[in-house]
């Protein structure tokens, strides 16, 4: 049964107002971007209603749109299932983000006051609080805040709409590296925190760069690949 495989408390509550199908379709991502159900899964339509409360329509529904944004694979006579995303993808999308991520400390050093720094070392602090008690769930939610105030500090819109764009995805890739990662992730995290406080925007950039391509480097290396 689906219900036995899911960690304890991973399954969304469905509480959110807007369309059924909505909800159901944003609560099938969570499951997936954190990884609870993992790449590969098979996703059954009748498991997944039962285990959010819903019919089997708004399911269906969501399992095409996830289908057509590259999350889930519908395969002839055998179903859906979680889509295993290949090396060459995982390069591609992370290297986006390298570029997204170094623009994005550039402006923030260029653009960042007082209480913009201070909400970087609170989620800093936050992290390492994380990581200290091995809770890769909270360090994987808050490396990807860390990030998104780094790109709100940057004060780009379509640069920070585009970065929204690969957010999720990249909290997937995040995901199976988070331990790996661990308190050295949070240390470039603070020298990224002086170097835009210094408003230094080469060495920003130059430590987000690091930064990012450090993470690309150990998914490619990553455990039980």
């Amino acid at each position: 049964m689906l219900s036995a495989g899911l960690p304890q408390g991973t399954v969304p509550k469905l509480e959110r107002p807007g369309p059924l199908r909505e909800r159901v379709y944003e609560a099938l991502l969570e499951l997936i971007t954190t990884r609870a159900l993992g790449p590969g899964r098979h996703l059954v339509e009748s498991e997944l209603a039962g285990h959010l409360g819903v019919s089997r329509q708004p399911v269906r529904e969501a399992l095409q749109r996830l289908n057509t944004e590259g999350w889930v694979d519908l395969r002839p006579a055998q179903g859906a299932f979680v889509h295993e995303p290949t090396e060459e993808e995982a390069d591609q999308l992370l290297s986006v983000r390298t570029l997204l991520e170094a623009e994005a400390a550039r402006l923030a050093a260029a653009n960042s006051g007082r209480a913009g720094i201070e909400a970087l070392e609170e989620l800093c602090s936050q992290g390492e609080r994380a990581v200290a008690a091995d809770d890769v769930d909270l360090a994987v939610v808050t490396n990807a805040a860390f990030h998104a105030k780094v790109m709100e500090l940057a004060g780009n819109v379509v640069l920070s709409e585009l970065a929204a764009q690969v957010d999720r995805r990249v909290r997937w890739y995040y995901t199976p590296v988070a331990r790996q990662r661990g308190t050295q992730s949070w240390i470039e995290h603070r020298a990224l925190i002086e170097a835009i406080s210094s408003r230094d925007e080469q060495r920003a950039t130059e430590v987000m760069r690091a930064h990012t391509e450090h993470t690309r480097t150990t998914y490619h290396q990553r455990e039980g690949h």
